[in-house]
C-alpha cells in the first residue's frame, strides 16, 4: 500500500491508486476485531506494534489521505479505542504489550522499542485525529515512558534502537508544538552519534543497513536538524 501510494504520487497513473484501494479493502475486511490476527513465523497472534501488527496497518491505511472520509473517521475511532484499551497506564506513563498471546520462540519481556512498545505506537498513531485530546494525552504518556526508559542499549538503529525511539519525540513535537519534545529528540540524536562511534571503534566498521544500522540513524539525525517527523520509508509528508 505504501509503495502504491508513492507511485501514485510520482506518476498519477490510475493503476497505483486502484492497487492501493484494492489492498485497503482487503486489509479492512481482515480487521474483524479491535486488532488484526497475524499469522507470523508459525504463530497466530494479535500483535500491537508497527513492524508486524496493528499500528503498522493503521499507519498504512491512514497514509496519504486516500481513504474515503467516512472510512477515515471510522479508522480513527477504532484505532483510538484499541490503543486506549491495550495501554498499560500508571503515573502519567503508557506502555503497550508486544502481543496479546505468547509468540513461539519469542520472549514476552516488555519492550520499549519502535518495533514493539510505546515508541512505535506513538510514532504510528500521532498523525491521527490531531485535535483529539484523549489521544494526545495517551500519546504523550507513551512519549514520557520512552523518555524515562532512555536510549536503547541495542544501538542507534531505527527498528529497535535509539533513533527509532527518538521519532516518537519528533512526532509529538509535530502534534503538540511543544519544544520539549524536539529537545528530547535531539538529546537522543547526540546519544545515537556516540553509540555509532563506539560500535565502529569496537568492530572496526559500521553497520550498513537501513533498519538496523547507521543509514537509519543518519536519517534520524537529519530529521532532528530539520525538525521534521517523517519516519523513513513509511511517512511521506
Amino acid at each position: 500500500m505504501i509503495a502504491a501510494q508513492i507511485m501514485d504520487q510520482r506518476t498519477g497513473a490510475d493503476v497505483w491508486r486502484e492497487a492501493w484501494h484494492n489492498s485497503a479493502d482487503l486489509l479492512w475486511a481482515e480487521w474483524r476485531d479491535d486488532l488484526w490476527l497475524q499469522d507470523l513465523y508459525g504463530s497466530r497472534v494479535h500483535i500491537l506494534g508497527p513492524a508486524h501488527g496493528f499500528a503498522g496497518n493503521v499507519l498504512a491505511l491512514a497514509s496519504g489521505n486516500l481513504l474515503e472520509p467516512a472510512r477515515r473517521t471510522e479508522l480513527e475511532r477504532r484505532a483510538l479505542v484499541a490503543a486506549a484499551k491495550y495501554a498499560n497506564r500508571s503515573d502519567g506513563l503508557a506502555q503497550w504489550p508486544m502481543s496479546l498471546e505468547p509468540r513461539e520462540g519469542k520472549s514476552q519481556e516488555v519492550r520499549t522499542q519502535w518495533c514493539h512498545g510505546a515508541p512505535g505506537i506513538v510514532a504510528s498513531l500521532a498523525t491521527l485525529a490531531p485535535r483529539d485530546e484523549q489521544l494526545t494525552d495517551l500519546l504523550v504518556a507513551g512519549g514520557e515512558l520512552t523518555w524515562q526508559a532512555g536510549p536503547l542499549v541495542k544501538g542507534a538503529n531505527l527498528c529497535h534502537g535509539t533513533s527509532g525511539n527518538g521519532y516518537a519525540f519528533l512526532k509529538l513535537f509535530k502534534r503538540t508544538g511543544d519544544e520539549l519534545w524536539l529537545e528530547r529528540a535531539q538529546a537522543f540524536a547526540m546519544h545515537a552519534i556516540e553509540q555509532i562511534e563506539q560500535t565502529t571503534a569496537t568492530y572496526g566498521r559500521g553497520r550498513y543497513t537501513l533498519w538496523t544500522g547507521d543509514p537509519g540513524a543518519a536519517l534520524y539525525l537529519h530529521s532532528c536538524l530539520t525538525a521534521t517527523a517523517a519516519f523513513p520509508t513509511l511517512d511521506h509528508f
